[in-house]
């Protein structure tokens, strides 16, 4: 059966896209630790990030360096923080954390943010991506 972020790329499942390309997509954490939490996947459904193929590794890091560019210019933030995890779903992924204080904790309350910020901030990031 095909991840949930399987699933997303293939657009059964809605999301707040922020950008994509031929190997990688970008959307937005719906449950996210800070504004423009954003998730990064290879369009490859492998389980364990260090299990890619070295093309495709090298293209997820390219490609969530320049978003993390743009989450920089959308959102402000001290910088954007990386963290792979990797144990909640069964497809490698990347999150991209825009860091108001210089660290990263999973326990801490997620954001609730109505649809209209999310379009928002997706938008913002979008644009700065492009």
């Amino acid at each position: 059966m095909p991840s949930i972020f399987t699933r997303i790329i293939n657009g059964d499942i809605p999301c707040y896209k922020v950008a994509e390309n031929e190997h990688c997509f970008a959307f937005l954490d719906i449950s996210p630790l800070t504004k423009g939490h954003t998730l990064v996947v290879p369009k490859k459904e492998i389980d364990y990030l260090f299990d890619l193929d070295s093309e495709t590794y090298l293209e997820l890091m390219s490609f969530s360096k320049k978003l993390a560019r743009a989450i920089d210019q959308a959102v402000p933030c001290l910088r954007v923080g990386v963290a792979v995890i990797g144990l909640e779903v069964p497809h490698a992924h990347i999150h991209l954390i825009p860091l108001q204080n210089g660290s990263i904790n999973f326990s801490d309350p997620k954001l609730k943010l109505e649809k209209e910020e999310f379009e928002r901030i997706a938008s913002a990031i979008r644009l700065a991506y492009n």
